[in-house]
């Protein structure tokens, strides 16, 4: 892992988000609200919300905001029923998109989805197609800038909890896990008190794409922002090497 860094993608979308935090609290709150209604309204007892609002701090959520969001949840049994779906499909020169989805409507999801790709000059494809080409990681990463702790004392706190992997990169510590140990990694990064710029189960790429050609930069540009764009759509991940 420690080739590649994800920390300059993270910083980029976080600073896009920046300027349209409304839509990434939507998203955060529909996560918060799935994971309520999968294991109840008590972070102590519910895995699940634990992991989200960690997401949703890493995020800059407030955590009034967290705390609303999750009393909404659990006192609206009759609420929208949000399914989890995700697409996959290709890009210009055959880059791989994964489109991770949750919506209450499943066909306009499918539709919008598809109409980005199209509309990028790519194609949606099958289930599987890309996704063998992605492993399914935690992954936490912590701002070197704002971190007061030694990198040798963050990686064996990292390893103990059971960490796969440690890469101190020029601007940031980042720690993978195995999707079955995250929460524990997590939680043992919190309970030293480190800011997390971001704490999530994420899809990484196995080998990056390059695109040379201003025209299929210009493309997979377009698909990514209107995927953005989309309400229904939680995360993208992709293998251009940006």
């Amino acid at each position: 892992m420690s080739g590649h860094s994800k920390f300059a993608n993270i910083k980029h979308k976080k600073e896009k988000n920046d300027a349209a935090k409304g839509k990434v609290f939507t998203r955060l709150g529909r996560e918060i609200a799935v994971a309520v209604k999968a294991g109840g309204p008590d972070p102590a007892s519910n895995g699940k919300l634990r992991d989200v609002i960690a997401k949703a701090k890493a995020s800059n959520m407030p955590n009034d905001t967290i705390d609303r969001s999750i009393k909404k949840a659990a006192g609206d049994a009759n609420g929208v029923n949000y399914e989890h779906i995700q697409y996959e499909g290709y890009g210009p020169c055959g880059t791989a998109i994964i489109v991770d989805v949750l919506t209450d409507n499943k066909n306009r999801a499918a539709a919008n989805v598809r109409s980005a790709f199209k509309k990028g000059d790519g194609n949606m494809g099958t289930t599987g197609c890309v996704s063998f080409m992605f492993d399914e990681k935690g992954l936490i990463v912590i701002d070197k800038e704002d971190c007061p702790m030694e990198e040798d004392d963050i990686m064996m706190i990292a390893i103990d909890a059971g960490a796969e992997d440690f890469a101190a990169e020029e601007e940031c510590y980042e720690i993978t896990t195995d999707p079955a140990d995250f929460s524990a990694v997590r939680e043992a990064i919190e309970a030293e008190g480190l800011n997390m710029v971001t704490a999530e189960i994420t899809m990484i790429p196995q080998t990056y794409s390059e695109l040379s050609s201003e025209e299929d930069i210009k493309k997979m540009n377009k698909i990514l922002e209107i995927l953005e764009e989309d309400d229904d759509v939680q995360n993208v991940w992709h293998n251009w090497d940006e």
